[in-house]
C-alpha cells in the first residue's frame, strides 16, 4: 500500500503486522484474533498472509529478546513504543527469518517514515545496521546474563520470557533439564491442528484435504499448510481446528469408566466452545446429551454458533456463573470443568499472554478455579466423574487446586491426572484431573 502519492511505498504485509502490533499494544488485542482479521482487511493471500503471520506473531513472541538487543544499540534506551514496535519488526526478519538484511532494513525505515513520520527514521536505520552486525546466537551472548551465574536471567533473554514465568514454569517442570527446551518451544509457531467430530466428519476425510493424522487423539489431524477455511467439513462445522492437547482433555471426561446412568453431561466452561462440539459429538453417539455452561454471553454466543452442527447431542447452552448453578446438586453424568487460568500452557498460541500476565493475577484465578471445581464436583452424581483441566502448567492452578478439593471432601477419589507439554508432546501444555465422587 502506498501512503499517499509521494510517500514511501509500504509493503504490505510488513505494514499488517505492525497494525497487528499496534492493535495488541493500543486496544489489548490478541494476535491470533486481530491477526485474521487484518489479513483479510489488507486482502493478503499466500505467501503474503503467511509472511504477514510470522512477522507478528514470531516478533510478540521474541519481543523480550529483541529488546535487550535494541536497548544495547541505543545511546539512550528510551524509545517511543510505536518506533520499538517497529524496531521489533525489523530485528526479527533480521535474527529469525530468511529477508536479506538490505531488504529488512530499508522496508522498515519506509515503514517508519510512512507510518511514524521522517523523524524517527534515521535512528531506525542506524539501529538495524548494528542489530545486522550478528547473529541472534551471538547477541544472546551478548546481552543475557552468565548462565552459570544467572541461569534464569539468561533464559529470561535468551527465550523471552518474563521472570516470574520462566520461575513458574521451572516449577511445575518434573524434569529441569529440559527447562530450556520447554522455553524454546514456547518461541515456536504452533501446528494447526484439527478435529473431526465423530459422526459428522472422519479423520480419513481430512487427511484426504492434505492433513496428517495424530496418535494422540484419535480424531486429530495437523494441517501442515493451507486454510483451514477452505476444507469443507470446516466451513460446515463438522470438523474444526482444535489443538490435540484440548482434544484429550475433553476425550478424558468423555472416555473415563462409568458405572449406571449417562445420560446427562455438563461443560461448565464452554467457551469459547471447541471442546462443547466434541462432547456434543460424542454425547449424539451415545445416546448422551450434553448442556453448555458459559458465564460470559459473548463467549456462550460463541459456542452456540461452533456447535450447530453438533446439535443432536446437545441440551443448550446457557449464559450462566458455573460457581453459583441453577441446577440441582448431583444432575449430571459427568462434567468438564476448564478453568479460567493464567494461559501459561498456550503461549505458542497466545504470544502476548506472557507479557500481559502477571503474577498477581494468580490470586484472583486460583480462588475462581477452586470455586468451579467444588461446583463441578457438587453438580455430579455420586458414582460420576468430573475433569478439572487448564491450559496451564502453573503448580497453583493444577495440582495444588487439586489437592485442596480433596482436602476439603472425604467423597472425592482422585483416579488419574498428567500434564502435557509441548516441547515432549507437539501440544499446549495441557493439564487434567480425573476424579470420581463416591
Amino acid at each position: 500500500m502506498a501512503e499517499g502519492r509521494r510517500g514511501p511505498r509500504v509493503d504490505r504485509p510488513r505494514a499488517t503486522a505492525y497494525d497487528v502490533l499496534k492493535a495488541v499494544r493500543v486496544d489489548g488485542a490478541y494476535a491470533n484474533l486481530v491477526l485474521p482479521q487484518l489479513v483479510a482487511r489488507d486482502r493478503l493471500a499466500g505467501r503474503d498472509a503467511a509472511f504477514a503471520t510470522e512477522l507478528a506473531s514470531g516478533t510478540i513472541r521474541r519481543q523480550g529478546t529483541y529488546d535487550a538487543i535494541i536497548d544495547a544499540c541505543l545511546d539512550k534506551p528510551r524509545l517511543e513504543a510505536k518506533v520499538r514496535d517497529a524496531l521489533r519488526l525489523g530485528v526479527h526478519q533480521l535474527l529469525a527469518m530468511r529477508v536479506p538484511d538490505h531488504a529488512a532494513i530499508s522496508t522498515t525505515v519506509d515503514l517508519v517514515r510512512a507510518r511514524i513520520g521522517p523523524g524517527p527514521a534515521g535512528l531506525v536505520n542506524a539501529v538495524l545496521r548494528k542489530v545486522a552486525a550478528h547473529d541472534l546466537d551471538a547477541w544472546v551472548r551478548r546481552v543475557a546474563p552468565d548462565p552459570s551465574a544467572d541461569p534464569v536471567g539468561h533464559a529470561v533473554v535468551a527465550h523471552s520470557h518474563p521472570r516470574w514465568v520462566v520461575e513458574a514454569l521451572a516449577e511445575a517442570l518434573d524434569a529441569p533439564g529440559e527447562l530450556d527446551a520447554l522455553l524454546a518451544a514456547d518461541n515456536d509457531a504452533p501446528r494447526v491442528t484439527l478435529v473431526a467430530r465423530p459422526g459428522l466428519a472422519t479423520v480419513d476425510e481430512l487427511v484426504a484435504a492434505g492433513g496428517v493424522a495424530r496418535r494422540d487423539s484419535r480424531f486429530a489431524v495437523d494441517l501442515p499448510g493451507g486454510d483451514p477455511a477452505g476444507i469443507p467439513a470446516v466451513a460446515e462445522g463438522r470438523a474444526g481446528v482444535q489443538d490435540a492437547g484440548s482434544q484429550q482433555v475433553a476425550l478424558a471426561m468423555a472416555d473415563a469408566p462409568l458405572d449406571g446412568r449417562d445420560a446427562l453431561w455438563l461443560d461448565l466452561c464452554a467457551g469459547p466452545g471447541g471442546k462443547s462440539a466434541l462432547l456434543a459429538a460424542l454425547a449424539a453417539e451415545r445416546g448422551a446429551a450434553l448442556l453448555a455452561n458459559e458465564r460470559q454471553v459473548h463467549r456462550a454466543s460463541l459456542v452456540d454458533r461452533g456447535t450447530r452442527a453438533a446439535r443432536a447431542g446437545l441440551v443448550g447452552v446457557v449464559a450462566g456463573d458455573g460457581t453459583r448453578p441453577p441446577w440441582r446438586p448431583g444432575t449430571f453424568d459427568r462434567v468438564l470443568v476448564d478453568a479460567p487460568c493464567s494461559g501459561l500452557g498456550a503461549l505458542r498460541r497466545r504470544p502476548e499472554a506472557r507479557w500481559r500476565r502477571e503474577p498477581g493475577d494468580l490470586e484472583a484465578l486460583v480462588p475462581l478455579q477452586r470455586a468451579l471445581l467444588g461446583s463441578a464436583l457438587a453438580s455430579v452424581r455420586p458414582g460420576g466423574v468430573v475433569v478439572y483441566a487448564t491450559c496451564s502448567p502453573v503448580v497453583a492452578e493444577t495440582r495444588d487446586v487439586v489437592a485442596d478439593a480433596l482436602a476439603a471432601r472425604d467423597d472425592v477419589r482422585l483416579e488419574d491426572q498428567w500434564q502435557l507439554w509441548p516441547h515432549r508432546d507437539g501440544t499446549d501444555a495441557m493439564y487434567a484431573a480425573t476424579l470420581r465422587r463416591q
